[in-house]
């Protein structure tokens, strides 16, 4: 893939990540200033689909990211982004507040992930087999959840989600980030979703997991910061942060 090309499929990811709507060539040139012609563009982006990286669900319709354009970004495209000392001020205030009304740490963690993504948040301690989880609702009102099969579905996966945190702690070194797309998703039911996973582990030496669910478009290098300091506001305890996004 050559420079243009990465700047091109980078581009299409951070307009449907915005959207969750198909980007076509036009919108590169008028709204991201591209130095090129549309129909360089096109021919760009045939190329990129060609390849696998990019999906066009209609003919008339523009392009997708795909499984492997999304590990592609996130490989070899995407730069870690830390947080401003601006928003660690505000994460700090939201957890220490949540914290004085005596809320348990899976209900607190939940909570403070939850708002920042605006996905749904999951947040547990194995040890304890003590689970809380807190915006469904932001879930739900997502565009891509606009089928009521596709929605249940999730449902009914995430109500046993937490039988393969065990396992997936065993697979993951502490410390580690790791992101599965698509197929590559562990957990049975939701290959049509992305997941990002980091263990760590609480002072006491419990084990706990904490977990981000939202559409597959999610903003990876924002949200990854905000769980790495989530773990620091926790105490580097040992847990496991997942995100899972829908295509």
């Amino acid at each position: 893939m050559n420079t243009r090309q990465e700047k091109i499929l980078s581009t299409v990811i951070e307009e449907y990540t915005k959207t969750a709507v198909p980007v076509g060539s036009q919108i590169l040139v008028n709204k991201y200033h591209f130095k090129v012609s549309p129909a360089t563009l096109r021919n760009d982006m045939m190329a990129l689909e060609k390849e696998g990286f990019l999906y066009q669900p209609h003919i008339s319709a523009g392009r997708i990211p795909t499984d492997k354009g999304y590990r592609y970004f996130v490989e070899e495209i995407m730069k870690d982004k830390e947080l401003s000392k601006d928003e660690q001020h505000k994460l700090q205030r939201e957890f220490l507040k949540l914290k004085a009304q005596n809320t348990r740490l899976t209900k607190t963690s939940a909570k403070l992930l939850s708002h920042l993504s605006g996905n749904l948040a999951i947040s547990g301690l194995i040890d304890n087999d003590e689970f809380s989880d807190f915006g469904m609702r932001e879930l739900m009102e997502e565009p891509e959840f606009r089928e009521l099969d596709d929605m249940c579905r999730l449902v009914e996966v995430l109500d046993y989600v937490d039988e393969k945190f065990e396992k997936l702690m065993k697979e993951i070194k502490t410390g580690e980030t790791k992101i599965f797309i698509g197929k590559e998703n562990p957990i049975e039911g939701i290959t049509n979703c992305s997941m990002m996973v980091s263990p760590y582990k609480l002072k006491t030496g419990e084990k706990g997991i904490l977990a981000l669910i939202g559409p597959k478009r999610m903003k990876y290098a924002k949200n990854k910061s905000v769980m790495e300091y989530v773990k620091k506001l926790l105490g580097a305890s040992t847990a496991i942060v997942l995100f899972i996004n829908i295509v």
